[in-house]
């Protein structure tokens, strides 16, 4: 039944809006449950290195998947990161050594 429905010309009209009402619904649901916390000096210490963890938990299986260029990536951005403070920076380092040591054949 919900396989007719998404394979007609409204499916991918359904999904979008499926997707958007499931982010709205995470994002809203963490500001309601972040006004019932109380912020204790320890609470704001996690909240602060919660963005860093994600991204570490997020990029280094990838990285490290990736193999020497990838290893190499990673220590480039985490450098540009440490130096410049701008993550733009940071991804473009990571991304042009990763692409440097392909073409390179490493």
């Amino acid at each position: 039944m919900i396989d007719a429905v998404l394979a007609g010309p409204a499916g991918p009209w359904i999904a979008i809006l499926a997707l958007a009402l499931v982010t709205y619904l995470c994002r809203a649901s963490g500001v309601v449950l972040m006004s019932r916390v109380r912020l204790t000096p320890r609470v704001e210490r996690g909240l602060r290195a919660l963005p860093g963890s994600i991204v570490v938990a997020t990029a280094l299986p990838t990285g490290l998947s990736a193999g020497l260029p990838g290893l190499l990536g990673l220590v480039a951005a985490a450098a540009v990161m440490a130096l410049t403070r701008f993550e733009l920076a940071a991804v473009l380092a990571g991304l042009g050594v990763v692409a440097a040591g392909r073409a390179l054949g490493l």
